[in-house]
C-alpha cells in the first residue's frame, strides 16, 4: 500500500493477483462469469434502450419507447445497408432485404461455439461438400408425400433394407396365410422419436395380450425396466405414455451400466420391455444385450413370460457392426424385437434423421399404422410426426453409397484409435482417471478382424475425472472449473454427474467424431494438463497466502470469481490513506 485511498481498486481480483504474483487467466475468466451472473438479476436491455434513446431525437424516442416495443435491434453492417432498427420481440411491420436479414442473423450466431470443437455432442457436424449439395437440393421434399415423391420413398425403403441387413435381421419368411414377413421400419427425426415408437409398440402388444387373456391393463399397469444410466428420452416415453419407470441402479462394479442379473429383480408380468443401451451416454460402454437376453430366456422357461428387448443403439448401432463385427447385440439374438439409431450421430449425417427397425411386421400393431386417402393415393403413416424433411434421409443414403462397409469401418476405426490415444495420454499424465474401457484389452476372446476388436467394445467416447490423489491433495478444487476454462479456449467439454446413486462422482467427457484428429487431441491434452496444473498452483498459492488469515476456499473463490467474503475481524481501507490492520494479508 502506498498510503493513497484504495477505494475499490484493492478489491479488484486482477489487481490483487498482480500484487501477489498470480497469473490472471483463471480468475479473470471467472470474474467475467461472476459479472454475467450478476447481470441476470437486472435487465441489460434497459440500458441499451436508454443509450438508443439518448442517441436518437425526441421523435424517434417516442416511437421506440412504447411499453411493448422491446429493445430495437440494428442489423449488422448498418452503415452499408441502412440504419433503421427492427423490433426484437415482435414481428416488424416491414421486413428487411434478404441480404440484410442474412447478415443480421449470421452476425448474431457468431456467439455460438465452433461445431468442430464441440466435443460434448454426439451429433455429426461435418459432411462432404457433395452430400451437403444433395441435401440442399432436396430440402423442400416432404418425406410423408409418398405418391408425389416415389423416388424418395424408394430410397427410404432401400435404407431400411440396408440397416436390417446390417443388424442381422431374419430373412424373409412366409406365414401359413401366405403373408411375407421381413424386418420393417421407418425414418424418424432422431432416436427420441424412434425409441418412443419402439416402446409404444411394446406397450400396445402388452395391452393386446392382457386383453386377450382377460386381464386388467390398468391395475397395476405396464412398467418398463432400464438402467439408471438411460438416456432421458426413455424416461420421457414412460411419463408421456403412463408407463411405470423401473430404473435399475448402476455403479462402478457394473461399469455404470445395466446389470442383467440385477435387472431381473425388477421384471414381472407387467414389464412391456427391457431397454438395453448399446453405448451409454455417460461412459460409452456397451450394455450386455446377449446376457440380458439369456436371463429373460431362463425366466420364460420357468414362468412363460415372454419379455422383449429394445436396443437403444442411438450411437452404438452404427459403430459396432464395423468396429467390432463379432460383438453379439442385434437381431441375431431372437429376443431383440426392435433397434433404433441416430443417423445424425455415427451414421455421419447432419442433424434430423433417426431410424427404428422391427425384426418383423407382427411387432407393429395395426392400430398404430394410419391409412391416408387425401394425398392422391392410399398411403400409410407410422410415426409421431407426419411431415418430416427428406433431405437428412438422402444424406444417409449418400453415406451408405459413398462409404460402403469399408469406408464406415475405416471411419469408426479412426475415431476409436484417436479415443484410445486420448485415454492413454490422460492416464499417463497421472492427473486423470479414465472410466471408459475402449483402450483396455478385450475381456472375451473374439476373432480379431479389426484393430478395435482387440479392445473392449464401446463408443469412441472418453470419460474421465481427476485421480483420487489429486482430489485428496486439493479438496477445494472443483472439476467444473476445467469445463469453464476449456470453454475460454474454445473447447466444449461437459462436466456432469453420473446417474442416480452416483451423483457425487463428476466426470468430463469427450466424444471423438470424424473431425477430431490426432493433432486436435494433442492440443486438448496439453490444455487439460496445463489447466489442471494451473488450478493446483492457484490452490498452493492460496494456501501460502492465506495461512491463518482466511481459508484457502475463500481465497480461491476470490481469485476465481472476484468475490470475497470478508470476515468480521478484517476491515476495509478507511479512505484516509491507511488501511486497517489485516487488510494487506487479505489481498
Amino acid at each position: 500500500m502506498d498510503g493513497r485511498p484504495a477505494k475499490h481498486k484493492s478489491l479488484d481480483p486482477l489487481h490483487c493477483s498482480r500484487r501477489n504474483g498470480l497469473k490472471p487467466l483463471v480468475f479473470a475468466t471467472h470474474y467475467h462469469k461472476f459479472k454475467m451472473v450478476l447481470s441476470m438479476s437486472v435487465d441489460p436491455e434497459e440500458y441499451v434502450q436508454r443509450a438508443q434513446v439518448q442517441e436518437s431525437n425526441m421523435a424517434l424516442h417516442k416511437a421506440h419507447s412504447h411499453k411493448n416495443s422491446g429493445v430495437m435491434s440494428h442489423y449488422t453492417l448498418a452503415g452499408r445497408y441502412g440504419t433503421k432498427p427492427i423490433p426484437k420481440y415482435h414481428l416488424p411491420e416491414k421486413g428487411l432485404s434478404e441480404r440484410s436479414t442474412y447478415h443480421l442473423l449470421s452476425n448474431e450466431l457468431l456467439l455460438d461455439g465452433k461445431p468442430g470443437l464441440n466435443l460434448a455432442s454426439f451429433v455429426q457436424t461435418w459432411m462432404p461438400e457433395e452430400a451437403t449439395k444433395l441435401m440442399v437440393e432436396t430440402i423442400g421434399i416432404n418425406l410423408c408425400d409418398q405418391d408425389e415423391y416415389p423416388a424418395t420413398i424408394s430410397i427410404h425403403t432401400r435404407c431400411i433394407s440396408i440397416l436390417s441387413n446390417l443388424w442381422k435381421a431374419p430373412k424373409t419368411r412366409i406365414k401359413d396365410d401366405g403373408r411375407r414377413l421381413a424386418a420393417m421400419g421407418t425414418a424418424t427425426t432422431g432416436s427420441s422419436e424412434a425409441i418412443m415408437l419402439g416402446l409404444l409398440c411394446a406397450k400396445r402388444r402388452w395391452q393386446l395380450k392382457r386383453k386377450a387373456e382377460g386381464k386388467d391393463i390398468h391395475n397395476p399397469g405396464p412398467n418398463l425396466v432400464f438402467g439408471a444410466n438411460v438416456q432421458v428420452c426413455v424416461e420421457k416415453f414412460a411419463r408421456y405414455w403412463e408407463v411405470e419407470e423401473r430404473p435399475v441402479p448402476v455403479d462402478e462394479s457394473t461399469n455404470y451400466c445395466l446389470d442383467p442379473k440385477r435387472a431381473m429383480n425388477y421384471v414381472d408380468e407387467n414389464t412391456i420391455a427391457v431397454v438395453v443401451i448399446l453405448g451409454s451416454t455417460y461412459t460409452g460402454h456397451f450394455e450386455p444385450v446377449e446376457e440380458m437376453a439369456h436371463e429373460l430366456d431362463v425366466l420364460q422357461q420357468k414362468t412363460g413370460l415372454d419379455i422383449p428387448i429394445h436396443v437403444d443403439g442411438a450411437s452404438g448401432a452404427m459403430v459396432a457392426p464395423f468396429a467390432t463385427p463379432h460383438h453379439k447385440w442385434s437381431f441375431d439374438i431372437p429376443r431383440v424385437a426392435s433397434i433404433n439409431t441416430s443417423g445424425h450421430k455415427f451414421g455421419l449425417v447432419y442433424p434430423g434423421i433417426g431410424w427404428i427397425i422391427f425384426r418383423s411386421p407382427e411387432l407393429v400393431p395395426n392400430d398404430l399404422v394410419f391409412e391416408l386417402h387425401y394425398l392422391g393415393s392410399v398411403e400409410y403413416s407410422f410415426g409421431l410426426n407426419f411431415s418430416r424433411p427428406a433431405a437428412p434421409m438422402q444424406g444417409q443414403m449418400f453415406n451408405f453409397i459413398s462409404l460402403g462397409r469399408e469406408g464406415f469401418t475405416a471411419s469408426m476405426e479412426a475415431c476409436l484409435m484417436n479415443a484410445r490415444l486420448l485415454s492413454r495420454a490422460l492416464e499417463y499424465s497421472g492427473l486423470f482417471l479414465v472410466l471408459s474401457d475402449i483402450h483396455r484389452p478385450a475381456k472375451k476372446h473374439v476373432p480379431v478382424t479389426t484393430e478395435a476388436s482387440k479392445y473392449c467394445p464401446g463408443l469412441p467416447v472418453v470419460s474421465f475425472r481427476w485421480t483420487d490423489e489429486v482430489r485428496q491433495e486439493y479438496p477445494d478444487m472443483e472439476q467444473g472449473w476445467v469445463q469453464t476454462l476449456l470453454r475460454a479456449k474454445g473447447w466444449i467439454v461437459p462436466n456432469y454427474e453420473l446417474p442416480p446413486n452416483l451423483e457425487k462422482v463428476q466426470i468430463l467427457r469427450v466424444v471423438v467424431r470424424e473431425n477430431v484428429t490426432e493433432s486436435l487431441i494433442e492440443v486438448l491434452v496439453q490444455d487439460l494438463i496445463s489447466i489442471t496444473r494451473h488450478l493446483m498452483e492457484q490452490q498452493r498459492l492460496a494456501r501460502s497466502v492465506c495461512k491463518d488469515t482466511i481459508s484457502a476456499t475463500n481465497m480461491t473463490n476470490m481469485l476465481l470469481t472476484g468475490h470475497y467474503q470478508h470476515q468480521k475481524n478484517h476491515g476495509r481501507p478507511d479512505g484516509h490513506g491507511k488501511p486497517p490492520k489485516g487488510y494487506k494479508s487479505q489481498c
